[in-house]
């Protein structure tokens, strides 16, 4: 129960891949093929080409809102015995999580052939979510004590659940790109990373349907407790009689007894349940790793690759678990533990072709070097591999003033059913963005952008018999505004 309550955690409110948000400025919304593309944004995509930029200050400030939603439909046959559920072993667990502002700034001064870069935003995380009804996850080990304590009389179960987490990873990223030719640019720089999360879980009003009515889990598991105390004296007592005369008590007799304790054993086991759960959980850490890039051009042709290192970060849990659970996930969240979190290597690769004077395609590809990285319990060797990402787009100046920009990005992960859960799960993508940039003055431009993902399903079978089944996917809208000046 308390692993259920814990384990789900704010989800990514925008682009990238399973930790990484790679959405760090409008341009990616309305042209998500940024890997060579020549402007501001690139201090985060492509910083190597920043170089190629005009000389002068360059400032961006970025605006996103993201809207996103998780919707598990998970199937369990104790779902049936739950009073809001109406018989019916299908329910349907729905988190919603909103990050109403997402900011990033963006700034390069280029003199000669260098490139200062500075680039602040949200690289990981980005919002809350919450689910209000709980996860099914837990609500499933509600349903098995009730189903479990039928020989004692429970015929169902009540209960309300509520889970909220929140996480923000702020990246700081500072460096220069300098141009050894021309043609070619290199670029070296820092990020660091600093992650904030909270993770609050709510389990409470826990009820248990007997033959009289609702009644409270507390007062239910006293009275069982009654009843198999008394049950256990009896047995115990036929025992002694039969000691008392020499002779070997019945097989029966012992095998009972041993039942009867068995139980009372659980019980107590389930009173620390008896008032439901109220958790917290804080942490705090922190990282830094080298990112390089470098720029090519051609004729009409630009190429880029950058490479980001691994983040090493270990959370710090500021918690209401204090000591060891028998639960080993609970674990995770005890008070003063560490936490491996680590943000995956990266690799982008991309190419520009400007086919005619205003007219720009791009492509770029992307690597997550997931199962490289260090995450709790080790989850990351339960993927298949890391994470692709296909990019393509085109971007026209309409006027010398007007730019209209549209692409695409596929998103696939190497999951497998061990790594999925209903507390933390991606699925494969297919993203759309699309949006407009317009030149108000020789120094200020503004744009804006819409990037929309649309989720596949995947579906984990756990058992066959009785069926227990989860039908993951998600939903995502991003819609962003941003100012550029150059002086």
């Amino acid at each position: 129960m308390l692993a259920g309550v814990m384990l789900a955690v704010a989800t990514n409110a925008t682009a990238g891949g399973i930790l990484t948000n790679t959405n760090q400025s409008i341009d990616f919304l309305r042209n998500p093929a940024r890997d060579a593309a020549i402007g501001l944004d690139g201090v985060y995509s492509n910083p190597a080409g920043v170089a190629f930029m005009p000389e002068g200050l360059h400032i961006a400030f970025n605006w996103q809102f993201a809207h996103q939603t998780r919707t598990i439909q998970s199937e369990n046959p104790v779902f049936a015995l739950g009073r809001k559920n109406h018989g019916q072993a299908m329910k349907t667990f729905e988190g919603v999580a909103d990050a109403p502002f997402i900011p990033s700034l963006q700034g390069a001064y280029n003199k000669g052939n260098w490139s200062i870069q500075l680039n602040v935003s949200v690289p990981g995380g980005g919002g809350k979510c919450e689910f209000s009804d709980g996860l099914g996850s837990f609500e499933s080990v509600v349903g098995n004590i009730a189903y479990q304590l039928q020989p004692l009389g429970a015929t169902g179960y009540d209960m309300d659940g509520y889970m909220q987490g929140r996480s923000y990873y702020f990246g700081f990223q500072l460096g220069a790109a300098y141009k050894i030719l021309p043609n070619l640019s290199v670029y070296g720089g820092l990020r660091l990373l600093y992650g904030t999360a909270t993770y609050k879980a709510k389990i409470s009003n826990i009820m248990v349907n007997t033959a009289g009515g609702y009644v409270d889990f507390g007062s239910f598991l006293t009275g069982a407790s009654t009843v198999v105390d008394n049950g256990i004296a009896q047995v115990q007592e036929g025992i002694a009689q039969y000691q008392a005369a020499g002779v070997e008590p019945p097989a029966e007799l012992v095998t009972q007894l041993a039942q009867l304790e068995g139980t009372k054993q659980s019980l107590n086991g389930l009173q620390k349940y008896s008032q439901g759960v109220n958790l917290l959980c804080n942490q705090e850490g922190m990282g830094v790793a080298p990112v390089i890039g470098v720029d090519y051009r051609v004729g009409p042709f630009n190429f880029a690759v950058k490479y980001e290192a691994k983040t090493q970060i270990r959370m710090e849990n500021e918690s209401t678990v204090n000591e060891a659970s028998e639960i080993p996930a609970v674990n995770k969240f005890r008070d003063g533990e560490k936490v491996d979190e680590d943000s995956p290597a990266q690799l982008a690769v991309g190419a520009m072709w400007n086919i005619i004077d205003g007219v720009r395609v791009n492509l770029g590809y992307h690597h997550f070097f997931d199962t490289k990285a260090h995450w709790y319990n080790d989850t990351q060797k339960l993927l298949d591999g890391g994470t692709n990402e296909y990019l393509g787009g085109a971007e026209w100046d309409v006027t010398d003033r007007f730019t209209i920009s549209a692409g695409v990005q596929v998103t696939r992960y190497q999951l497998t059913d061990a790594y999925m859960n209903d507390m933390s799960f991606v699925v494969n993508s297919s993203s759309i963005g699309f949006g407009c940039k317009y030149r108000v003055s020789e120094n200020v431009q503004i744009g804006a952008g819409y990037f929309q993902t649309n989720y596949e399903d995947y579906d984990r079978v756990t058992s066959v018999s009785p069926r227990i089944s989860d039908s993951f996917t998600r939903t995502n809208r991003v819609f962003g505004v941003n100012c550029e000046l150059n002086f």
